[in-house]
């Protein structure tokens, strides 16, 4: 199999990734516009879509800056069906409504869909492990938070004033704990299916 090309508007991925203020601004002029007319179409208004805009840019960034986001389609088409799942699934959260979904908006390839599933799954998968993480006790969230940062484990006990062996043991309770609460979550396997 081929490796797919990479799209010329890798570009808007880099320039977030890199906090370029002209790369943000042109994706706000470029492509913001379409996604809040669809969400005002769709039982919203601007400040929901702002909402979801900044969620959307936050989640590519995430996935950009930890699994090296390569774009294989239009960034347009991308951005677009990414805001559009979390429109959705808003609309699923918040009520019953009737959701009127205008497909004429955009022709989408086969690229930009997976594209956008991958990252959608990505945020799911985040929003998951944080809302565990934050059912963790303080001990816990503290010993993780120190490792997730400092990368030494004796650097961990001696910034947490505890010995090398109970950081040691004490982290992997804490990520057996934060696993088994993913785990029993309803939400793990409706992502994993």
């Amino acid at each position: 199999m081929s490796e797919k090309k990479i799209h010329e508007d890798q570009k808007y991925i880099d320039g977030l990734l890199k906090n370029n203020s002209f790369i943000i601004q042109a994706i706000y002029d470029k492509f913001v516009p379409k996604v809040i007319n669809y969400i005002k179409q769709n039982s919203g208004d601007s400040d929901k879509a702002q909402d979801v805009i900044q969620d959307t840019l936050l989640t590519i960034y995430n996935q950009a800056s930890e699994n090296k986001l390569q774009l294989t389609c239009p960034f347009d088409a991308y951005f677009f069906l990414l805001c559009k799942r979390k429109w959705l699934n808003e609309l699923k959260k918040s009520s019953n409504k009737e959701v009127t979904i205008s497909e004429d908006l955009l022709s989408k390839g086969d690229d930009a869909q997976e594209l956008a599933f991958e990252t959608s799954v990505f945020g799911e998968k985040q929003a998951l492990f944080t809302e565990m993480f934050q059912k963790l006790g303080t001990a816990c969230k503290d010993l993780l938070t120190a490792t997730f940062k400092i990368k030494s484990m004796e650097e961990v006990a001696k910034k947490l004033g505890v010995t090398y062996a109970y950081a040691r043991k004490k982290k992997s309770l804490c990520i057996g704990k934060l696993t088994e609460l993913v785990r029993e979550s309803p939400k793990f396997n409706q992502l994993n299916n």
